[in-house]
Parts: C-alpha cells; sequence; structure tokens
C-alpha cells in the first residue's frame, strides 16, 4: 500500500468534494460589458462639423468622410479655430503678403501642444477648413498658405455632402 502524507489526503478529499461544482460568475462579467458598452456608446462620434447660421458649406458628391482634426473656420464676418475668433475679415484684406500672421501664430500655438514625430512632421498635420461657398478664393488660398506653413499640410475642405451627379 502506497503511503501519503496528511496533506495529501486532505487535498485529495478537498478534490473529490468540490469535483464538478465548477461555477461561472456572472454578475461581474455582465458589469463589465455594461460598462463597456456605455463606454463605447459615449465616445463613438462621427466628424461632423457644427453647424452656423453664418456659414453655408458648398455641395459635393465625395464620399469620404473627414477625421477628427483642428477645425479653421472662415465665415463672412471672421476667422475661428476651433470656435475662437482669430482675427477679423476686414483685417485680413487690409493686410499684405500671402500669410495670415494672427492665424498662422494660433496654428504654431496647437502644433506645440501636440507634437509629433519626425516621420510624421514630415508627412503634416491634419486640419479641416471650413469656408461659406461664398468666400473669395484668395482668402481661402492665404488661408491653407497659413495653414502649410504652420505644418498644417494635409488639407481638407468642408463641404455638405449630395447624392446623385450634379450638387
Amino acid at each position: 500500500m502506497k503511503k501519503t502524507s496528511r496533506r495529501a489526503k486532505r487535498m485529495d478529499r478537498n478534490h473529490k468534494r468540490k469535483r464538478g461544482e465548477a461555477t461561472l460568475n456572472l454578475t461581474s462579467l455582465m458589469d463589465i460589458f455594461t460598462i463597456l458598452v456605455f463606454f463605447l456608446m459615449v465616445n463613438q462620434n462621427d466628424v461632423k462639423v457644427e453647424d452656423s447660421e453664418q456659414i453655408e458649406l458648398p455641395n459635393s458628391i465625395a464620399e469620404n468622410m473627414p477625421d477628427e482634426n483642428l477645425v479653421v473656420m472662415v465665415n463672412k464676418q471672421e476667422i475661428l479655430v476651433q470656435g475662437r475668433s482669430i482675427v477679423t475679415i476686414p483685417q485680413v484684406e487690409a493686410s499684405e503678403g500671402e500669410t495670415i500672421d494672427a492665424l498662422l501664430t494660433e496654428l504654431q500655438y496647437m502644433a506645440e501642444r501636440s507634437p509629433l514625430s519626425p516621420e510624421l512632421l514630415e508627412l503634416g498635420r491634419y486640419i479641416t477648413v471650413v469656408g461659406d461657398k461664398d468666400t473669395p478664393y484668395a482668402l481661402l488660398k492665404k488661408v491653407m498658405n497659413t495653414c502649410s506653413k504652420a505644418t498644417f499640410s494635409n488639407i481638407s475642405l468642408a463641404v455638405n455632402k449630395v447624392d446623385g451627379g450634379a450638387p
């Protein structure tokens, strides 16, 4: 007969007694899934430019949606970055040169707040320009030139998506 220790005998008894009683506590699992669902619902967002009565976007049949990034809004009175007024349109029209100094300063500040690696910096930062459909091309050109000088060279123009052929 094989001699076993008291500890081994006690372990055998416990294993025999608890055999087949494995259970799964679903309460904790359901709590985790509930929290996960609420987290995903709250943080889920589609990219949508804020509606403004001051801006009427041009129409387009473009299919792809822009990513969430910095927004420069050009309306009839002023230029805004992330909803904050930077410079008025009369000041921009009165200034000389290819760039808008106040906008350049603000964009450089925004770029400093989120540094990029040299590889990503070479590709350029992403920015969305929202302009009224009646905004003069010369003004949009100045805004886009200023954006590219501040390392925001991946520029998207916001438009209204229309279905079909002619907008």
